[in-house]
C-alpha cells in the first residue's frame, strides 16, 4: 500500500497531520545527521492563490530560521517559481546562517525554486522530482514569455535582413512596439538568473572539487567558474527546453554532468521524504497555500479564513463536484463515490478513475486530481469507481 492511501485509512485529524509531518520532519533531520530542516513549500494545484515566490515569503521565512540552531540545513522546497531577485534574498537569508545548505527537492521546484536549489551544496532529488528551465519570464504587450526567445527572434529578423538586404514587411508592427530599452531589460533579465546560478554553483556546489577524475591534475577557481557557466547557460537555454514549464529531471542533470544525490537509492531516507511529500499535500487539500515549517513550529498561508478540515470524518457515501469545463465553460456534475460503489444520482457523470474528465459538450480533458486529493481528505474515505 502507498502511504498516500496508508494516512488516508488513519483517518488522520488536521492536529494529527500535522503531528505527523513533524514526525517525518525529524527523522529526515536524523537521517541526515542531525540538520535543520525547512520547509518552504506552495500547493502548486492552487493557481487562484498567491504561490510565487515573493516578498511577503521573507517574513516568515526569516521568523522559521529563528527557531533553527544547527549549523547545517536542509530546505524541502516545493514551488512554481516566482521572483529571482527574492530568491537571492532568501538564500541570501539561509546562507548568512550555514555554511552547509542542502536543498532537497521531493516535487517540483521550477523556475526561480530552480535558481535557488542551484545555491545548495548538494541537491536531492528522486525520479519523480523535477525542476525546471531558469530563463527569465518577461511581461510584454499583455503577455509572458520567455527572455531568451525574445532576444533569439530579434537576432533572427537581423539577420534575415543582413543577407537578404531588405526587411520583411511583416516584422515592422512588431519591431515598432519594442524599444531598445525592453530589449535590454530582457538581456539583463536573461543574464541575472544565469550570473547567480554561475556564481553560486561555482562557490557551493564546485568548492569540494579538487582535481579532474580523468587526470588527477588540480581544479582551478576558474575551472570552475567556467563548469558552472555551462550549467547555468544550458539551464537559461529557451531553445533547448523549448517551454518555460519543462521538467528537468535527474538524467538530465547527468547529461550536464551536475552531480545529483538520488535519495530514491537511500530507502530510510526516501521513505521519510516521500512520507512528508504526501502529507504535505494532504495538507494543501485544506484552504492552505503555502507551508513555512520545521519540526517543531509551522506558519501557514491560507486562502480566506484559516479553517482546518473536519476533526472528525464527514458522514457521506457520495461527494458531488461541479466540473466547469475550461474550453466552453460547461458545468457538469461529476459524483465520486466515497468507500464504495453508489448508483449514480440523477444528472451525475462518473468521477473518472484516471482522474480525467471528458467535457460531454466539446470533448475537453479536465485533470481531477486535485479534486479527488480534496474528497479523499476531507472526507477520510477513497473514492471509488
Amino acid at each position: 500500500m502507498g502511504v498516500y492511501s496508508e494516512y488516508l485509512d488513519r483517518l488522520l485529524s488536521f492536529p494529527d497531520l500535522t503531528a505527523e509531518r513533524s514526525k517525518q520532519l525529524r527523522r529526515i533531520s536524523e537521517l541526515r545527521g542531525g540538520r535543520d530542516v525547512l520547509v518552504f513549500a506552495a500547493d502548486l494545484g492552487k493557481g487562484n492563490a498567491p504561490i510565487s515566490i515573493g516578498d511577503e515569503d521573507l517574513l516568515p521565512i526569516n521568523d522559521q530560521l529563528a527557531n533553527l540552531s544547527g549549523t547545517a540545513l536542509d530546505l524541502i522546497l516545493e514551488t512554481p517559481g516566482g521572483s529571482g531577485e527574492i530568491a537571492e534574498d532568501i538564500v541570501r537569508l539561509l546562507r548568512g546562517k550555514y555554511a552547509e545548505l542542502g536543498v532537497i527537492v521531493p516535487g517540483t521546484a521550477k523556475s526561480a525554486g530552480t535558481i535557488m536549489a542551484m545555491a545548495g551544496d548538494e541537491i536531492l532529488m528522486e525520479p519523480a522530482s523535477a525542476l525546471g528551465p531558469i530563463d527569465a519570464q518577461i511581461f510584454w504587450q499583455g503577455k509572458v514569455f520567455s527572455a531568451h526567445a525574445l532576444l533569439e527572434g530579434m537576432k533572427k529578423i537581423k539577420q534575415e535582413v543582413e543577407e537578404s538586404g531588405s526587411l520583411n514587411k511583416a516584422y515592422i508592427p512588431i519591431l515598432q512596439g519594442i524599444s531598445p530599452g525592453e530589449l535590454q531589460n530582457a538581456e539583463n533579465a536573461l543574464k541575472f538568473a544565469e550570473s547567480l546560478v554561475t556564481n553560486w554553483l561555482a562557490r557551493y556546489k564546485f568548492k569540494s572539487w579538487s582535481e579532474h577524475s580523468s587526470t588527477g591534475q588540480p581544479v582551478t577557481e576558474e575551472e570552475k567558474k567556467d563548469r558552472a557557466y555551462q550549467i547555468a547557460s544550458q539551464l537559461c537555454n529557451h531553445s533547448l527546453w523549448l517551454t518555460h514549464r519543462r521538467s528537468i529531471k535527474l538524467e538530465d542533470f547527468e547529461a550536464m554532468r551536475l552531480q545529483i544525490t538520488d535519495y530514491s537509492k537511500m530507502p530510510e531516507l526516501a521513505d521519510a521524504i516521500r512520507r512528508y511529500h504526501a502529507l504535505l499535500q494532504m495538507t494543501f487539500a485544506t484552504n492552505i497555500y503555502k507551508v513555512f515549517e520545521t519540526p517543531e513550529s509551522q506558519i501557514y498561508r491560507f486562502l480566506g479564513a484559516p479553517v482546518p478540515p473536519p476533526q472528525q470524518p464527514v458522514e457521506a457515501h457520495v461527494a458531488i463536484i461541479d466540473a466547469r469545463c475550461g474550453r466552453c465553460g460547461a458545468v457538469s456534475r461529476v459524483q465520486a463515490n466515497l468507500g464504495q460503489s453508489r448508483p449514480l444520482q440523477e444528472g451525475c457523470l462518473p468521477f473518472p478513475p484516471d482522474n480525467k474528465f471528458h467535457c460531454p459538450s466539446c470533448g475537453a480533458e479536465a485533470d481531477l486530481s486535485d479534486a479527488r486529493r480534496q474528497i479523499e481528505v476531507q472526507s477520510k474515505k477513497r473514492v471509488v469507481s
